[in-house]
């Protein structure tokens, strides 16, 4: 048995092997199944930005942003999401507040690991979930081969860093809102769903010629404008609003420390209270 308090990197790196492995057999344990679920995902993906770009194809860009921005940017959001969903879309885990309000976080509390790194784990889904990882990048590449960029070698890590402070929004506010499904689970037990979906949404919209009224809440307390509009503008070197390029990060960091200081409450009145609730759907019975 591992010890609850202590896990080596081999073991940590062992159970992405692990969820890896069980991911790609059960998205190849059927030919049919799987070119349908692949073909239909990199459709539903597609399909979902091309109402924006058709509209700026239309007019030749959105609010000052050209096409091709705006390809960008919708390439970039599909690159975020598809990160997101590699990582966290499997086993509830980045719909936190599902296995809160259903009771099954007790699941997690018998398990010989550390919480944490449950959380980190459990959601790894890297075949049956990269469909808008894959689309997202090639959507990026062919933005950047029409706007004519030249990245300098930094470049790259600049993306990285946009990308990982974006999804950690993105996951921050589903913990920060799940927080709620501790002392509500039946009316929370979707708030995570519904955080995310609104987020996502909106992200896909340019947030350029929008009044600063409309663009302030959508930068911080509800920061879609975060997870496609402003770093991609950063990464095309037109940071808005003469905000640092590395705002977002600041935003992630704000918002991560929230979402861990109530969750880790929330989490204390479980374990105190627990939840008259159980139900038995999920990846564990």
């Amino acid at each position: 048995m591992v010890d609850r308090q202590k896990i080596s990197l081999k073991q940590f790196l062992s159970l992405y092997v692990l969820y890896a492995k069980m991911d790609f057999a059960w998205l190849l344990r059927d030919r049919v199944f799987a070119s349908l679920a692949i073909l239909s995902d990199v459709i539903s993906n597609l399909s979902s930005i091309a109402g924006v770009f058709l509209l700026a194809w239309k007019f030749g860009g959105i609010g000052g942003m050209s096409r091709y921005e705006i390809l960008f940017m919708l390439g970039y959001t599909s690159l975020m999401t598809g990160i997101y969903q590699v990582f966290f879309s499997s086993n509830n885990v980045g719909h936190i507040s599902r296995r809160i309000g259903r009771g099954q976080v007790d699941h997690m509390l018998m398990q010989p690991l550390p919480l944490p790194v449950q959380l980190m784990t459990e959601g790894f889904i890297p075949f049956s979930g990269s469909s808008n990882l894959v689309s997202g990048a090639a959507l990026l590449c062919i933005a950047v081969a029409k706007l004519g960029i030249r990245p300098p070698w930094w470049w790259a890590l600049a993306l990285a860093g946009h990308l990982a402070a974006t999804v950690a929004i993105l996951v921050a506010s589903s913990y920060l809102a799940s927080s709620v499904a501790f002392y509500a689970p039946a009316q929370a037990e979707e708030i995570s769903t519904y955080v995310i979906d609104a987020q996502c949404s909106l992200a896909q919209f340019p947030l350029s010629g929008m009044p600063l009224a409309l663009k302030a809440p959508l930068l911080t307390v509800f920061p879609a404008g975060l997870l496609g509009w402003f770093p991609s503008l950063a990464l095309l070197g037109k940071p808005p609003l003469d905000l640092p390029g590395y705002y977002p990060a600041i935003i992630a960091v704000a918002l991560a420390a929230c979402a861990a200081y109530f969750f880790r409450k929330g989490l204390h009145y479980y374990v105190k209270k627990g939840i008259n609730r159980y139900l038995a759907i999920g990846h564990r019975r």
